[in-house]
């Protein structure tokens, strides 16, 4: 009983969270519907200040260029919070229920992080491994304990034949019951775009041929399964990487069975982006779902995707005004969130 008086609380909000999307979406009307935010942040090195062997983070440590201090550190996580606690509350009050995120140095700072004064009142579960890469940065999951249960939870690497020395992000792979629906989740962090878009590509298109073999493999499993596939791609919806390699389709009309649908490619046709570089933005933060959280309306399904694109998060002033809000730019300390904003989705479920 315990863990249902929390999903009670939870999701107690659904008369209002239904008012606010009939106006969205008039076929709703009448009915009775749960909301779920599910979203990828990019939190920008988020590093201990601790000089770990063998790793390069140097430079956070209150020694290294960036003179990162404790009082840095615990700033950064104060601003992060506030983030956090703030994603997808203008489509569900209660706030996200998974989060994935990326560029966090190990699973220490990600417990300092939902153990925060604005995050500790959400109960947030964490899932992490250590990956190979050489800055020491990963991806991992946070969680609602109240609604999501992790059933399995593993990582998988991306190994490069013709490159043997190439060490990036792991992909992280979580199952588990999610207010009575089996969800699987995706956290990726592809390979940067450094040396250059084309250069690079091989390795991002690679990254993305891992993930469609771990959302193959889910699927052969069970073909109804429900995944999300989110992260920072380093590459736009519309890249080869997401379209041919991963296979994700930007149009619900082309969506095949055991298919992938992309509702961030048509945000990046209407302008809409996560980062911005050199004036113009960039959709590298997306979320993907599989074919059943679209055409299955048994359950939770998709409804929307959405960047939270906030006033505060953004550059008020100088060179960078209207740009994401950065922690530093080079060594200078900004005081600011990330270099890339949140992505979510929505999704809903008819209650009975």
């Amino acid at each position: 009983m315990k863990s249902l008086n929390k999903t009670i609380r939870f999701f107690g909000c659904s008369s209002l969270i239904l008012m606010m999307l009939t106006s969205w979406n008039p076929a709703m009307a009448q009915k009775k519907i749960r909301v779920a935010t599910i979203g990828f942040y990019n939190l920008e090195n988020l590093f201990d200040t601790i000089n770990q062997p063998d790793v390069n983070d140097e430079e956070f440590t209150p020694e290294g260029s960036n003179q990162y201090t404790p009082e840095r550190y615990l700033y950064k996580l104060g601003q992060l919070s506030e983030v956090i606690s703030k994603i997808g509350r203008e489509d569900d009050p209660n706030g996200i229920m998974l989060l994935g995120v990326s560029e966090i140095e190990n699973k220490s700072v990600l417990e300092d992080l939902v153990n925060t004064e604005k995050l500790k009142p959400m109960n947030l579960g964490v899932v992490h491994f250590d990956g190979p890469d050489r800055r020491g940065v990963d991806v991992g999951l946070l969680y609602r304990k109240g609604i999501f249960t992790v059933i399995s939870a593993k990582s998988a690497r991306l190994f490069t034949p013709d490159d043997t020395a190439f060490r990036t992000r792991d992909q992280l792979v979580v199952t588990g019951l999610f207010d009575g629906d089996i969800v699987s989740v995706i956290v990726n962090h592809w390979p940067s775009r450094s040396g250059g878009e084309e250069r690079s590509a091989p390795k991002r298109n690679a990254a993305a041929d891992l993930t469609k073999q771990l959302v193959d493999s889910l699927y052969r499993l069970n073909p109804a399964a429900k995944i999300i596939v989110m992260g920072d791609l380093n590459d736009d919806p519309v890249n080869v990487s997401v379209t041919e390699h991963l296979r994700a389709v930007g149009k619900k009309n082309k969506l095949e069975k055991l298919g992938l649908y992309n509702p961030m490619w048509s945000l990046y046709k209407d302008g809409v982006g996560s980062l911005a570089y050199r004036d113009s933005w960039n959709l590298f933060d997306q979320i993907i779902v599989s074919e059943p959280l679209v055409s299955d309306r048994t359950g939770y399904h998709f409804l929307r995707a959405r960047v939270f694109n906030a006033p505060f998060l953004l550059q008020k002033e100088g060179a960078f005004k209207g740009y994401p809000w950065r922690t530093y730019v080079g060594n200078d300390f900004k005081g600011g969130f990330s270099d890339h904003l949140p992505a979510y989705i929505v999704l809903v479920k008819e209650i009975k």
